[in-house]
């Protein structure tokens, strides 16, 4: 909804909340489900009411469970029956600089100021730790915002005793707790109040009549920065960043006004802006974003302009350049398909309104961002929250070479009558074993991304993949597949719980960018074995139909399981007998974790 998107109007927002919510409830759009518990220092109302849009916005249905006011500590250390109940996926702690219950004075000394933080700090770190223990599922902190006085002035900032130093250190605290934690995020409301500015965030007269510790104007930037952390929690990032060239990646008509002509560089405040921008986008790769082109352009120029020596950009930091004279929305959707993802996982940058609204009308669930003034572009990708992280793995940073790795695949197909000769011109070796500790990340990350091949789309929290690590009910496999031309990294993930004579599979997911490399069968080869060597007769697979995953429908029917039962909605049962079961896979050499211990 196009209201919702950044840059929104927040007093637009406010007033029509309702109209709204009833508009997104009633779009169609199959949602997520999930539970928050908001846990408060101060009155949460108006938080929850623009979180949820926000929310439904991006694909997730919550329901929320609030505490009273100011009972946040109680309710982590001490849950009642109603909270316990619930369930909460998430727990998000709304706190700020109004609830910690000590600050120096300038009569402490140094030694009683360090002592002061760690009292304040440890009381956090064991709220974090009980709701960890309780609940079992992700955890979203605020820091603190800086006060909104200063008692001493400009050493307020550097003086031990000064509040400001304080508040700082105490973030800093924080902030080392997230490193050292799976499954915890800060919400960074020091940035978001600044951004919003001080001096109306931390109105005191809301505070002191309504317990609002932001001014209500600020709540919907608030909530849109919370909810950017939960999406991407729950697998709803973006991955693609799709960009337009003349006026959006340089200034000027490349086919017009020639390389020379273009505004791109130093020279100029105007060609500093493009340069900025440029090197912003090429920053997004470190995060794992994929960069493509869609240009209504003549190729050799694209090129030319991608090549400016004084631009930051390079054709080879692009996966994909569509540099042609089709209609945009086209050239998106081509996009999507060679890259195997949904068009809702592509953000696409583009100056002319008119091209963006195009984009926006054919392909629904694109985003597309306000691109009005170079000296606005970082800030509304930026604040959009598109590529949002909270996971980070290595298979994040290597992702754009995966992808070029993929087009050079492709290329080589292309070359070949026989697919099978194909697949084993690839010379694929497949690492198929129980999960590794250094593994799991991804693995989390996988079953919360991974939407296309995705039997069962059950998503996991760092703590319940750890839980299930540790198990020894389940019989695990991860896969990692490696060719000539690189390393996929870790693709396929399969989990299943033991049964009486049966394994039961909960999960069985795979990344879209190895499709039709008869990864599938290697794994269900593994599986069989490890079911084998279980004493388990048979494997037991399920299918529950999503608006995305109707390419795994026949999964189990191709591998040669037998339908067991198939309900009104879809959703499928499915049997195989593990004697007498042959391996399937004929191209993967597999290995197991031995290889590379």
């Amino acid at each position: 909804m196009k209201e919702l998107e950044y840059p929104f109007d927040s007093e637009y927002i406010i007033k029509k909340r309702k109209s709204l919510k009833k508009a997104l409830l009633s779009d169609g759009t199959q949602r997520l489900s999930k539970k928050i518990a908001v846990l408060g220092g101060s009155t949460t109302n108006d938080i929850v009411v623009y979180l949820e849009l926000f929310l439904l916005n991006c694909g997730i249905e919550p329901q929320f469970y609030q505490s009273e006011y100011g009972q946040y500590w109680q309710d982590a250390m001490f849950p009642g029956e109603e909270l316990l109940s619930f369930k909460p996926d998430i727990v998000f702690i709304h706190t700020t600089s109004r609830n910690l219950t000590e600050t120096p004075t300038t009569a402490n000394t140094k030694e009683e100021t360090d002592a002061l933080l760690e009292r304040q700090y440890a009381k956090f770190e064991q709220m974090w730790q009980k709701i960890a223990e309780t609940f079992r599922c992700p955890i979203i902190q605020n820091n603190f915002e800086r006060p909104f006085y200063r008692l001493m002035g400009n050493r307020d900032v550097s003086d031990y005793r000064g509040k400001s130093n304080f508040t700082a250190r105490l973030n800093q605290k924080f902030y080392e707790y997230s490193q050292k934690t799976e499954g915890f995020y800060i919400n960074d409301i020091d940035f978001v109040s600044a951004a919003y500015g001080l001096r109306e965030w931390s109105n005191p007269s809301y505070w002191n009549l309504y317990k609002y510790a932001l001014c209500p104007e600020a709540i919907p930037e608030f909530s849109y920065n919370l909810a950017n952390i939960i999406k991407s929690i729950f697998g709803k990032n973006k991955k693609v960043l799709a960009l337009d060239l003349d006026n959006t990646l340089w200034g000027g008509v490349v086919g017009d006004d020639g390389v020379d002509g273009i505004a791109i560089g130093q020279e100029t405040g105007v060609a500093q802006s493009y340069y900025e921008f440029q090197s912003y986008v090429k920053s997004l790769k470190s995060i794992g974003v994929i960069l493509t082109v869609c240009s209504k352009n003549d190729p050799e120029n694209a090129i030319a302009g991608l090549n400016h020596p004084e631009g930051a950009l390079r054709p080879d930091d692009f996966i994909l350049i569509k540099a042609n004279w089709e209609n945009k929305d086209r050239n998106i959707a081509e996009t999507a398909n060679e890259l195997n993802i949904f068009p809702d996982a592509i953000v696409f940058a583009d100056d002319n309104p008119a091209e963006r609204e195009i984009v926006r009308a054919q392909i629904p669930g694109v985003a597309v961002p306000a691109m009005d003034g170079v000296e606005n572009y970082i800030i509304n990708l930026d604040r959009s929250g598109f590529f949002e992280v909270t996971n980070f793995s290595a298979d994040d940073l290597a992702r754009n070479e995966m992808y070029k790795a993929n087009a050079e695949r492709a290329a080589q197909q292309a070359a070949f009558g026989d697919y099978s000769e194909y697949l084993r011109s690839l010379e694929m070796t497949a690492i198929i074993d129980d999960f590794l500790p250094v593994y799991l990340e991804r693995i989390t990350q996988l079953t919360n991304k991974s939407n296309q091949f995705n039997v069962t789309t059950k998503r996991f929290t760092p703590t319940e993949m750890e839980a299930v690590f540790k198990s020894p009910e389940y019989i695990r496999l991860y896969g990692k597949l490696i060719d000539k031309f690189g390393d996929n990294g870790v693709v396929s993930v399969v989990i299943g719980r033991k049964n009486a004579e049966a394994l039961e599979i909960e999960l069985w997911l795979m990344s879209c960018r190895v499709l039709k490399r008869d990864m599938e069968l290697a794994m269900l080869d593994r599986l069989v074995e490890r079911a084998k060597a279980a004493g388990l007769s048979k494997l037991r697979g399920y299918y529950y139909p999503t608006a995305k995953n109707n390419m795994v429908r026949d999964l189990y029917e191709r591998f040669g399981f037998a339908k067991v039962s198939e309900d009104e909605a879809g959703s499928t049962v499915w049997e195989l007998a593990v004697d007498g079961y042959e391996n399937q896979n004929h191209v993967i050499t597999v290995e197991d974790n031995s290889s590379i211990q």
